[in-house]
């Protein structure tokens, strides 16, 4: 953690360390060092701390022991903390946290009025990309009920997305479909939230951080979506008509990314019909995710660790970390040992790739489906 904190602060990025679990007594003692321990994890070379930027929290007795053993390091109200009226962000801002995050259930207007409601240095957060969770402020069993994998620490398997029966205690092994209406048994299927097309009004209503829902994403839907979203407040900012004119970029480069086609969820109103997918559970996937530039070497190969197959002679996307996107044709692929390859067909290999075009370190590729 100490090596990713100082490569995000020399990148002049910050970083949170979620610690929003619903914790059980026996959790406590194990918080209170992971707090102790957070709040020096190295000495840089310039003789500073090593430690995150905030932490993320939702349960008042982790609150306390934070700023008990951990004082140095803001601390930021997890949405999980039922954060919906303005009374709620004033209660914790007395505490001394530094941001608090909306539950994705407020309008736009609920926000604004929070906004004037509250202390300027308090810092407002609100989702506005990523899976719409079907529980109240994102608090689901599901996933850890049927899988052991727990939405709270990160690892939901989007159970939501599931198709469910209905069995009569009295039929049992008897299996009913869930017919919510005639096109299908998707109940708990909600559709994306996007808002990218929304910055003026988000902005208007005086949201300080732009949340984007991530958990089991790829890097290139982190990179994607995010880079999408600075660019975007970027020319609002520059110019409101220039942000009006890249719409379309915006939309394409979202639409780059997996996503379960797209709503405004309750931003506008409550969500109707059309926040739900009936019908089926797939994803829309216009790009596949192959790798991530490692390194250059100087011979002008890129060593990537190969998340999907690909093939010489294939034309792929570099997307670079500074700039527009290029296309460039697969020229030559080798495995460690400098055998060349026709392509790569296992998961995770470390291959040298020579390609049309020059590529940096950190540089994605990626490849129309």
């Amino acid at each position: 953690m100490a090596e990713g904190i100082q490569f995000a602060h020399a990148h002049g990025k910050k970083v949170y360390v979620t610690a929003n679990i619903t914790a059980h007594n026996r959790d406590l003692e194990g918080v209170a060092e992971y707090f102790r321990e957070l709040s020096c994890l190295d000495v840089a070379a310039d003789g500073t701390p090593v430690r995150p930027d905030a932490l993320i929290i939702s349960d008042p007795g982790v609150f306390d022991l934070a700023k008990e053993h951990a004082p140095d390091i803001d601390v930021h109200i997890s949405t999980q903390a039922n954060n919906v009226n303005y009374g709620t962000y004033r209660f914790w801002h007395r505490m001394g946290a530094t941001r608090v995050v909306s539950a994705r259930e407020l309008s736009l207007a609920e926000i604004k009025e929070l906004r004037e409601n509250i202390p300027a240095d308090l810092e407002i957060e609100t989702f506005i990309h990523g899976a719409m969770c079907i529980s109240y402020s994102g608090r689901c069993l599901l996933s850890n009920y049927f899988t052991g994998r727990d939405a709270n620490l990160g690892a939901c398997t989007h159970p939501c997305r599931w198709k469910y029966y209905l069995m009569e205690e009295n039929r049992p092994g008897e299996y009913l479909p869930v017919f919510e209406n005639d096109r299908g048994t998707y109940i708990f299927n909600s559709k994306d939230l996007c808002m990218i097309e929304y910055i003026p009004e988000i902005v208007d209503a005086g949201i300080d951080s732009l949340k984007v829902e991530g958990r089991m994403k790829t890097a290139l839907y982190v990179a994607a979506v995010a880079r999408t979203y600075r660019r975007a407040i970027d020319d609002f900012f520059e110019s409101p008509e220039k942000y009006q004119e890249n719409l379309e970029y915006y939309r394409e480069e979202i639409a780059k990314c997996t996503y379960r086609q797209f709503t405004t969820g309750f931003f506008f109103d409550k969500p109707k019909d059309d926040a739900q997918i009936y019908d089926n559970n797939v994803y829309v996937k216009e790009y596949t995710y192959l790798g991530i530039v490692g390194s250059v070497t100087e011979d002008g190969y890129a060593v990537l660790e190969q998340r999907n197959k690909f093939t010489v002679g294939d034309v792929v996307e570099i997307m670079r970390k500074n700039g527009d996107n290029i296309s460039a044709a697969i020229l030559e692929i080798k495995d460690e040992e400098g055998n060349s390859m026709e392509s790569c067909p296992h998961p995770k290999q470390k291959i040298f790739v020579k390609l049309s075009a020059s590529v940096e370190e950190f540089d994605l590729l990626r490849q129309k489906a």
